[in-house]
C-alpha cells in the first residue's frame, strides 16, 4: 500500500493546473514518485534538504523565449518551503552559462510554500531557448524539507551545496551529486504547441541508457522531431499497469491522468507498459512489488482498453507499442505474445508502434537482438532506444 494520500486525493492534486494551461506547452516533463529507500539507485530523497541548494539539469524539447518552472509537493508529508530559486542554461558540471542565470519567481515572490500532496508553477521567465537546449534549474532550501517528491532514474547528474547558491552560476561549491531529480516536475514554454507524452516503465524511462547523454528512446524520438512536437518521459523504472507499488509509482491506470492527461497541451500519448506486471506476478513479492498479482493476457487488454478511454474522453491520440522481448518462457512469454497480438491487430489505439519487431532477434523473435540488449536481456542499450525510437511513425503523432 502506499503511505501516504490516497490515489483519489493525488489525482485531485496533481491533475489541478498551478496556472492557465491555454498558453503553455510542456517542453521537459517527468513522472514523480514517493521516496522509498528499495529502488534503483541511491538517492536524497528519503532524508531531503536543510540549508541546501540542489541544482540539476534538464534537456528541453522545443524551444521559445519566455519558460516557467514546475514543482511537485505530491508526496511531500509537511508543506515545502522553497526559499529561492533560478534558472539558466547548463554549463559544464554543476556550472551555468555566463549571461543565462534569471532568478525565479512565484506570484511575484522569491519563495513559495507548497502545500502538502501539491503542486506550483514559477512566473513566466523571459529565456531564449533551442530544441535540444540544456537548462540548469536550482532550488534553495533554508529550512528542513522532509522526505523529497523526486524521480529516481534520471540518468542525469544533480549537485548540492551548502548554503543559498541559485545567484551563483559557478560549480565549486556543488561538491556532492546525485542520480535523481529532486521536485521538479515539468518545464513549460510559452506557446501553443502540442505535445507528445511517452509512457510506461523502465523502457521508457530509460534504463541501462547512458549517463548524462540523454539516449533513451524518448530522447532519440525528440531528436527526430527536431523541436517540431515537444517529447515528455513520462516512465518510471519498475512501474506497472494494473498494480501500485510502494516505491515504484502507482498502478499506471490511475497516474496516465495526471502524469499524461495533466501535462500542459499533450495531444498524443505512446503507451508502453505490461511487463512487469507478467514478469512481478510470477515472482516472489518484495517491499516494492507488493501485491505480487498473476496477470492474464485479458486482464492487461482491459487495462489498455481504460487507458484509451481516458485519453479519448481528454481529446488525446493514443498509441499503443508492442511488449519488448523479454526472454520469457512458456506461461509469461504466452501472455506476452497474446498482449501484442491484440495490439497490433485490434484496432482500438489510434496507431501502433512494433517495438518489438523494431528491436527482436531475427534469429530468435522472443529475445532481444543481441546488438540491442544491454546485459540483462531485457531492457535496450542506446542503440537499442534508438531503433525503437526509429520505428516510431511519424506521421501516427
Amino acid at each position: 500500500m502506499l503511505k501516504i494520500a490516497t490515489a483519489a486525493a493525488l489525482v485531485a492534486a496533481l491533475t489541478a493546473t498551478p496556472a492557465s494551461a491555454d498558453c503553455w506547452t510542456a517542453m521537459w516533463a517527468t513522472a514523480v514518485q514517493q521516496p522509498s529507500a528499495d529502488v534503483w539507485y541511491p538517492t536524497w530523497a528519503e532524508k531531503g534538504f536543510v540549508n541546501h541548494s540542489v541544482r540539476q539539469a534538464v534537456r528541453v524539447t522545443a524551444g521559445g523565449s519566455t519558460i516557467r518552472i514546475r514543482l511537485s509537493n505530491a508526496y511531500g508529508t509537511t508543506p515545502l518551503h522553497l526559499t529561492g530559486a533560478s534558472v539558466g542554461k547548463a554549463g559544464t558540471g554543476a556550472a551555468v552559462q555566463a549571461g543565462t542565470l534569471r532568478p525565479l519567481a512565484f506570484a511575484h515572490s522569491a519563495s513559495v510554500d507548497i502545500p502538502t500532496g501539491g503542486q506550483t508553477a514559477s512566473d513566466p521567465v523571459r529565456l531564449a531557448v533551442k530544441p535540444g537546449d540544456r537548462l540548469t534549474v536550482t532550488l534553495y532550501f533554508q529550512g528542513t524539507t522532509g522526505p523529497a517528491t523526486y524521480h529516481n532514474l534520471a540518468l542525469a547528474t544533480s549537485y548540492r551545496a551548502t548554503g543559498d547558491h541559485t545567484r551563483d552560476p559557478g560549480a565549486g561549491a556543488f561538491a556532492e551529486t546525485n542520480t535523481s531529480w529532486f521536485y521538479l516536475s515539468g518545464v513549460d514554454v510559452h506557446d501553443d504547441g502540442a505535445a507528445v507524452a511517452t509512457f510506461g516503465d523502465s523502457m521508457t524511462d530509460g534504463y541501462a541508457a547512458t549517463q548524462d547523454a540523454d539516449n533513451r528512446y524518448p530522447d532519440a524520438l525528440a531528436r527526430r522531431l527536431a523541436g517540431r512536437r515537444p517529447v515528455l518521459n513520462l516512465g518510471i523504472g519498475g512501474n506497472r499497469l494494473l498494480n501500485d507499488s510502494a516505491c515504484l509509482g502507482e498502478r499506471g491506470l490511475t497516474r496516465f491522468r495526471w502524469d499524461v492527461l495533466g501535462q500542459p497541451r499533450v495531444k498524443t500519448v505512446i503507451v508502453l507498459e505490461g511487463i512487469n506486471d507478467i514478469l512481478l506476478g510470477m515472482q516472489e513479492p518484495t517491499p516494492c512489488t507488493t501485491p505480487a498479482t498473476k496477470v492474464s493476457a485479458n486482464d492487461l487488454i482491459a487495462g489498455y482498453r481504460q487507458l484509451i478511454r481516458d485519453a479519448h474522453a481528454r481529446g488525446v491520440r493514443i498509441i499503443g507499442g508492442t511488449l519488448l522481448p523479454a526472454n520469457f518462457t512458456d506461461e509469461p512469454e504466452a501472455i506476452r505474445d497474446a498482449v501484442n497480438a491484440w495490439i497490433r491487430t485490434s484496432g482500438e489505439f489510434d496507431a501502433v508502434v512494433d517495438f518489438e519487431r523494431a528491436v527482436a532477434d531475427s534469429a530468435d523473435p522472443d529475445r532481444i537482438r543481441p546488438a540491442f540488449d544491454s546485459g540483462d536481456h531485457l531492457h535496450p542499450n542506446p542503440a537499442g532506444y534508438q531503433a525503437m525510437a526509429d520505428a516510431v511513425d511519424l506521421h501516427a503523432l
